[in-house]
């Protein structure tokens, strides 16, 4: 069986282009970065007076991100232990300490799925976020 998956609850995709895609018992998930459904608010990003980012949180926008790809994965019959890789995109190296201690959070501890991961820096990602991650979860 394969098929699109559209999560009816995540930030939608900035782009034409489904949140994941089923195919056999593998789940691919596009791109998902940490903003909210509905609008183009990211979380624990702070903007000047001319409404340019002036400064942000990587730590919030890390929970917000992995809380985008828990809600596409439940939406798509899917579970967080399922996860078996992560590929994560981040704008700078210098927020990889405090990305690394959130993902252990939800990635590492007892009952976390240990994915295998992958980590880059990238010079921007779409819209003004600070990390993106591409998951693939295996479905029984």
């Amino acid at each position: 069986m394969s098929g699109q998956i559209i999560s009816p609850r995540a930030a939608e995709p900035v782009g034409p282009y489904p949140h994941a895609r089923r195919v056999g018992n593998l789940l691919f998930l596009s791109g998902i970065g940490p903003r909210q459904r509905g609008g183009r608010e990211i979380p624990g990003v702070t903007r000047d007076a001319a409404g340019r980012v002036a400064g942000y949180d990587i730590a919030a926008q890390c929970r917000a991100c992995f809380e985008n790809v828990r809600l596409v994965l439940e939406d798509a019959g899917a579970r967080w232990d399922q996860i078996v890789d992560v590929t994560t995109f981040l704008t700078s190296m210098a927020d990889f300490a405090t990305y690394n201690k959130v993902y252990a959070e939800y990635f590492a501890g007892p009952g976390g799925p240990h994915p295998s991961r992958t980590t880059v820096e990238v010079s921007a990602l779409p819209t003004e976020i600070a990390i993106e991650l591409k998951v693939i979860a295996a479905m029984s």
